[in-house]
Parts: structure tokens; sequence; C-alpha cells
């Protein structure tokens, strides 16, 4: 029985060895790719503030903005939902977090919702539980380009124009620190920005051309589509740095493991030569 059991740990032993091996290597990979997505992030997060105040400032300097983009000014019916998921698990709780707020967002939605979903996960996801999904974009999202941000966001845009959709919603991953994420819930379109008092103070007249509106029917687009292409490149950050620390928390675990297996091994071994001792004099006894 010790020789069997000693068997079977020493099996468990090669087997948790294997596993940390595996988790350890995902943890460095994954922790390369974070610096990477980071770097990337922070890039993307400069220039979508600079488009964000660009358009704080004509809201708050102009009357004559399109007001199809305003807030209140047409009943939401219909929502939008782009969701950003992740192609690949082993990255604990990223994935199921948004589905979580996407799913609780829906369920809270009277009307049947137009999903966009980027990432598989998500995809899989709505589609085993029966809803329709409008588009989506299935490659790794750190691999996104601002070009199939674009022609991601152009139906999008175009649907809203056309009355089609009333509002849109983009639920995704926002990056705090390596070891903390949280899931961000942001509405896209319509607009709501409240009037800064400062920006009014202190902003000169400016003159449009050919119009306030031609400008912000520019502008708009060129926003929704770094909202989009910011938000996968932040989520594909937060995904990284989910998988590192679970990977991490991973081999800890099977280190962990290991050094009760080799407790357990240990024992059995002293317990088999303790019981061949035993052996060896009751034999000897017995001879006399």
């Amino acid at each position: 029985m010790a020789a069997e059991s000693m068997q079977d740990i020493k099996r468990r032993i090669r087997s948790v060895t294997s596993t940390e091996h595996i988790t350890n290597a995902m943890k460095l990979v994954s922790a390369g790719k974070l610096r990477k997505a980071k770097a990337i992030f922070e890039k993307t997060n400069e220039n979508s503030h600079y488009i964000t105040h660009t358009i704080a400032e004509i809201f708050n300097s102009s009357q004559d903005i399109p007001p199809e983009y305003l807030a209140g000014n047409r009943e939401i019916k219909t929502t939008c939902y782009i969701i950003v998921t992740s192609c690949r698990g082993l990255c604990g709780g990223f994935n199921s977090n948004v589905l979580k707020e996407a799913q609780r967002e829906i369920d809270a939605d009277w009307e049947k919702p137009v999903i966009f979903a980027i990432g598989s996960k998500g995809k899989e996801y709505f589609e085993k539980r029966g809803y329709e999904i409008y588009g989506d974009y299935l490659a790794p999202p750190e691999n996104i380009s601002f070009l199939e941000t674009r022609e991601m966001s152009v139906p999008i845009i175009e649907m809203y124009n056309r009355g089609e959709i009333d509002e849109v919603v983009l639920i995704y991953t926002s990056f705090i620190s390596s070891m903390e994420q949280e899931v961000k819930n942001v509405t896209l379109l319509p607009f709501e920005i409240e009037k800064d008092p400062d920006i009014i103070r202190n902003s000169k007249p400016v003159e449009y051309e050919p119009s306030v509106e031609a400008v912000f029917n520019y502008l708009v687009p060129k926003y929704v589509e770094m909202m989009i292409y910011g938000a996968v490149v932040e989520s594909a950050t937060c995904e990284h740095a989910a998988r590192r620390m679970a990977m991490e928390n991973a081999t800890d675990n099977a280190r962990e493991m290991l050094d009760k297996l080799s407790l357990n091994y240990n024992r059995a071994r002293q317990s088999a030569i303790t019981d061949e001792i035993i052996e060896i004099v009751a034999g000897s006894e017995a001879q006399k």
C-alpha cells in the first residue's frame, strides 16, 4: 500500500510540476505583452482626450450644435451595445465581469438590443442565449487597427443617423493599475456634457467653417471611432494584466501544492522504511 501511495504521489508531483512550468511561462509572456499594450494605451489615451476636449469646447462655445446628437432631444427606444471582451480565457474574471454588466444592462432594457461584439467570448455568450449579433470583431483585440475600428463604427453611426438606434453604449474594462481593473459603461451617443463655466469664461469667439454643424458632423464619427479604438486598446491591456495575475496565482498555488505533495511523499517514504525495519527485526527475532 505504501509503495502504491508513493507512486501515486510521484505521478501527481510530475503533473503539478508540469502545470507550474506552463503557468509560469504564461505569466512571463503576459507580463511582456502587458508592457507593450500599456505603452500603446497611454499614447491612445492622450489622443482621445484631445478629441473629447475639442468637442467639449464646441459644446460650451456654440449654440448651433445639431440637436440629434444632444441628450434629451429624442426618445431612447433602441440601444446599441458595443461589448468588448477577449478571444481567449485563463484571465480570471475579466470576461465574466464585462458580460455580467452587459447582461444587467440588456435585462433592464425593454426593447430588443442591438449588439456589436468585439472579442469571441462576448459573441459566444450572447449567441448561446439567443441574441442577434449585428456586428463583430473576432481577432485578438491587441491586433485591431484604427482602420478596422472605423469600419466597425461607420454602420453604427449610420444606424443612429437613420433613427434605427437611439443610444450607443460602450461596455469595456478600464485599466486602473496592473493589479486593478474595473468594468466601465459609457454612453457614446447622444452626448450629455454639462456646461463648464471655466471653458465658457476663457473661450474666445471662434468661427467654424463651413459651419458648426459641418464641423460637428465631422467630429462625431471621429469621436466614436477614437472611443471604440481606445476602449479596445485599454481592454487588451486589462486582459494581459488579468491573465498575468491569474497565472501568477496559479503558479503560487501549484508551488504550494508541490510543497504539500513533497511532505506527503517524504512521510510515505519514511513509513515504508519503518515498516521494512519492523519486518526485518521481527524476522530476526523469529529465528532465535
